[in-house]
């Protein structure tokens, strides 16, 4: 790993460890740049040199949100049905922990104006974030739409979804209970969220069937 680029990624992480302790339970919109910049010790330019908009740091989080649940699948793969509770717990998990960032993440996703472009997450970084991982940096990340359909296609197979349908709109129906089960848990103040959301995917699962 070369010196600038160990020091851009340990810069980047650096800005996403500060955002997750300084969001707590508020609305991203309420955690300004200055503050970001104070608990790194970096200016204004230097963050907006890696983030151009204060938005790619809800991006980029999304982003190793997904790395983290590649590196678990290597590690203990998952298929079907069990990949999908697998995602909703990890979702529910991250909730708790980091209910701002989770919220303010699925709002500006529903932002018209959101670039539609994961945001990148370099071999450096990876491997940062992962030194005890011999193979991180080919590790492969998918989105959320992509992993959902994969394992809808998986239960598919293992006749664990036997109605007839594509493995998209299957793929589509998970997706909308995964970002809707954090807003409704939200609007109506409800916990555990873990017992929620696997309640949702229950009835889900059992439609399909």
């Amino acid at each position: 790993m070369g010196l600038r680029k160990e020091k851009a990624a340990r810069l980047k992480l650096a800005v996403l460890d500060a955002t997750l302790k300084l969001i707590g339970k508020k609305s991203f919109d309420d955690l300004y740049v200055d503050e970001i910049c104070a608990k790194v010790k970096i200016s204004k330019v230097t963050l907006f040199s890696y983030f151009p908009q204060k938005e790619d740091i809800l991006l980029y989080y999304f982003r190793i949100w997904c790395l983290r649940r590649a590196v678990e699948l290597a590690e203990k793969p998952k298929e079907g049905v069990s990949g999908i509770y697998f995602l909703f717990d990890k979702l529910s998990e991250d909730c708790e922990t980091n209910p701002g960032i989770i919220l303010s993440l699925f709002a500006y996703l529903a932002d018209l104006k959101r670039t539609l472009k994961p945001f990148p997450v370099k071999a450096e970084e990876k491997k940062l974030l992962f030194p005890e991982v011999e193979n991180i940096k080919s590790i492969e990340i998918q989105s959320v739409d992509q992993l959902f359909e994969k394992f809808s296609l998986e239960a598919i197979f293992k006749k664990e979804i036997t109605k007839t349908s594509s493995t998209r709109d299957i793929a589509q129906l998970l997706i909308a209970v995964f970002y809707g089960s954090v807003v409704t848990a939200h609007i109506n103040q409800i916990t555990p969220l873990k017992l929620f959301f696997r309640k949702n995917i229950e009835f889900v699962l059992k439609g399909l069937q």
